[in-house]
């Protein structure tokens, strides 16, 4: 276990970077199956965008603190990102499923960004507070917009499942 704060925020760092690999590598692998959920696909596109955007930054912090992402942590989380998905699409409910799934994912990076940014302030490295609470705001924005659809496409997989 280390003692430094330092090291502790890099390897947190690499966590909430493979974490947000594997959450790209899920939205990625469910765009496609969503043709009957136009409003879905768009939250998913632009969150897409938006997680390249918070992968981009932790890279920038990794590469100041001098550290790098683990292969081998990226490695099985994407995998992981990809069964998750996949196993879903076995589910005849496989759209609702990502849904709550992505609506807890946001909770769950909603938390590690918050316990990063002690981290970071702990390290001495308060500065990068600001990029942390743009990507804490970014996934509390995509919480709601997941919340909204939760109705509206639990309504329009009835639509279709129930047509005949």
């Amino acid at each position: 276990m280390s003692t430094d704060p330092e090291q502790t925020y890099q390897a947190s760092l690499r966590s909430t970077h493979a974490a947000e690999r594997q959450g790209l590598q899920q939205m990625e692998t469910q765009l496609p199956g969503l043709d009957d959920y136009p409003e879905y696909a768009a939250l998913l596109r632009r969150h897409v965008e938006v997680t390249r955007g918070q992968i981009a930054r932790i890279e920038a912090a990794l590469e100041e603190t001098g550290s790098g992402t683990s292969a081998i942590k990226e490695g099985v989380t994407a995998a992981i990102g990809t069964v998750a998905a996949l196993g879903h699409k076995l589910a005849s409910d496989e759209t609702l499923k990502n849904l709550y799934a992505g609506y807890a994912y946001q909770y769950e990076q909603i938390g590690a960004y918050r316990s990063l940014a002690v981290i970071a302030e702990r390290a001495g490295l308060a500065a990068h507070r600001g990029w942390i609470e743009q990507s804490i705001t970014e996934e509390e924005e995509a919480a709601d917009a997941v919340k909204a659809l939760i109705e509206p496409v639990t309504n329009r997989y009835l639509d279709l499942r129930l047509k005949d």
